[in-house]
């Protein structure tokens, strides 16, 4: 077991090497904070007793209730009414209605999960551009803001505020009302909100997405296979050196050997007597193929098929989030071909079959438009090129799932009962009256978020066990004993909001919340101030796209660059963070 007198160093240690795995990115969040939990259990600096009590805190059940609820309405199709709207709207009154978008993604965000929100929006956000012929790049960012900054205005709007509430009734504090944070969340959404709309066209770049990238490579109708027949003159021959696979229409997709893809050599393959050429040609290449001689539909396994090619992002809840493309065999299963898929602004093509698939990334996917939207069903995919739902929403039951979220707001802002409590009731009204069935209802869990909070709070606790708050807070106050309480309420808004870039905010806010509440202490101010400054500092990701999952989520929509966040999200950030600070404390007087 680890001595006391070096316990709270080395958990800080441990804590700095967690931040770099958060920021290197070679495992999972969730992965690292659950290995440091593990450690921290097998040292000793935490026990048993302490890590159980953990799951007292009622910030996980919240979530995780709040999390189904947000699919109910979802499910039912209660947030999906203003798409024909804004389509009408789009091209007769396209500010009006961009306004009336942005505060439909704000007042979703202050009361449910903002991911879904903002997955719902992106595909009506791009076929608005499309209307209105605005560029989608000066749309996506803006929409994944307004659902940051609607999120901030109520205790249950992020996952964040209800996580940073937990560990202040942790450290003995009153537990936050609903509606408590408002003043201070609204003031700087209208803060935040008129800042992109007056300065998004000057700082937004007008760049075209992945889909429009790609529009000459779509240009071909057809994806046709090509049989190469016993004693044919393209036998030993590579694709490429085949003229009649050279016509500029015409594109060399696959070779398949029986069952077998040759895709991922298909530069060195030489063709044998019964392989298919799979070729993404023109309807006009297509008759031409057959007047050379070769075999070209009409026979067995060989077959000429209209063809799409579709935008598909991959959401939080996708089936593919840490799947290797080459391995889905989306040939075989689906009959589709990947084309691009793009990451964090760039196309990863060379090395396509091999890239591990993440939250965020845009696949450009060709084939029957019928089989792409099967893989999107199954695969739990977002399609940004149009409206491709299948499954019937329950709109008959809109209005249950609409009255439970709004019971369930009533009676946590009323004190009727908390948040955890008030919630799990609003699950069961959801399931007792069909909404949706268990399997539905609880697949709209976040289970790895639930993990990376659980674990985090663990993390804090143990912090509190050691000391290791304590000794950063013996280091911090001398240097504020004497200064303006503006300034340590500052100090803690810009630390949070420079971690919160970097790593993930539910992390950060573990860790900063029971330092801020100390250090308010010692320096006899209100730490209430100094908590909602940690609420709002970690929600205001703006600067960076893996701050926050919303960002994450239109980078490729968008098709933007790591530089177009810094160049936008950092003079909002400071614009945000100003109003913020005046706003706390105006309304928690440091004096």
């Amino acid at each position: 077991m680890i001595p006391a007198e070096i316990a709270p160093y080395l958990s800080l240690v441990v804590i700095f090497v967690m931040f770099v795995g958060f920021v290197w990115e070679r495992f999972e969040p969730d992965v690292i904070a659950i290995a440091a939990v593990g450690l921290f259990l097998a040292t000793g600096m935490l026990n048993t007793d302490a890590f159980i009590g953990v799951f007292a805190n009622g910030a996980p059940i919240a979530i995780g209730a709040l999390f189904v609820l947000s699919g109910a309405l979802l499910r039912t199709g209660a947030l999906e009414q203003v798409s024909a709207l804004a389509m009408t709207g789009a091209k007769q009154s396209p500010l009006l209605t961009l306004a009336g978008l942005t505060l439909f993604v704000m007042v979703g965000s202050a009361f449910l999960n903002n991911t879904p929100i903002v997955m719902i929006m992106i595909p009506l956000a791009i076929q608005f551009a499309k209307a209105s012929s605005w560029p989608a790049s000066r749309l996506m960012m803006p929409l994944s803001y307004a659902a940051i900054l609607g999120g901030g205005c109520t205790l249950i709007g992020t996952s964040t505020n209800l996580l940073v509430d937990g560990v202040a009734q942790q450290n003995g504090m009153d537990a936050f009302s609903i509606f408590e944070i408002s003043a201070v969340g609204i003031g700087v959404a209208i803060v935040g909100i008129i800042f992109t709309a007056l300065t998004a066209p000057l700082l937004l770049p007008n760049r075209p997405t992945l889909a429009e990238i790609t529009s000459e490579d779509r240009t071909p109708a057809f994806m046709t296979e090509v049989l190469i027949q016993d004693g044919s003159p393209r036998v030993g021959k590579t694709p490429s050196e085949v003229n009649e696979f050279k016509r500029s229409d015409s594109k060399v997709i696959d070779v398949l050997r029986g069952e077998t893809s040759l895709r991922r050599v298909l530069a060195d393959v030489k063709l044998q007597a019964k392989d298919r050429v799979v070729l993404r040609t023109s309807a006009q290449d297509v008759v031409d193929l057959r007047e050379d001689g070769l075999a070209v539909g009409g026979i067995a396994r060989v077959s000429s098929t209209g063809t799409d090619t579709m935008e598909l992002l991959v959401g939080p809840g996708s089936r593919l989030v840490g799947r290797i493309l080459g391995k889905l065999r989306l040939r075989r299963r689906y009959g589709v071909y990947p084309i691009a898929v793009h990451r964090r602004g760039q196309a990863i093509a060379p090395q396509l079959d091999a890239v591990r698939l993440a939250i965020g990334d845009t696949l450009l996917i060709e084939g029957p438009r019928e089989n792409i939207l099967r893989l999107i069903e199954d695969a739990e995919l977002i399609d940004l090129t149009r409206d491709t739902k299948t499954i019937p929403l329950r709109r008959s039951l809109a209005p249950i799932a609409i009255a439970t979220m709004i019971g369930v707001v009533l009676l946590a802002g009323l004190g009727v009962m908390p948040i955890a409590g008030a919630a799990i009731l609003g699950v069961a009204v959801i399931l007792l009256t069909g909404v949706m069935d268990p399997d539905e209802a609880f697949s709209h869990i976040d289970g790895r978020l639930l993990a990376l909070i659980v674990s985090m709070l663990a993390i804090g606790a143990t912090l509190q066990a050691t000391g290791a708050v304590k000794l950063i807070v013996d280091a911090i106050a001398p240097l504020l004993i004497g200064s303006s309480p503006l300034v340590a309420l500052a100090v803690i808004f810009v630390l949070t909001t420079i971690l919160t870039e970097l790593v993930t905010n539910n992390a950060v806010a573990v860790v900063v919340t029971p330092i801020a509440i100390v250090l308010a202490q010692q320096l006899g101010l209100d730490p209430r101030a100094f908590v909602v400054a940690v609420m709002v500092a970690a929600n205001a990701s703006f600067a960076t796209p893996i701050g926050y999952q919303t960002n994450m989520l239109v980078y490729g929509p968008g098709g933007y660059r790591f530089v177009d966040y810094l160049r936008f999200g950092i003079p909002l950030k400071i614009v945000t963070g100003i109003a913020a600070i005046w706003l706390i404390q105006w309304l928690w007087p440091l004096v």
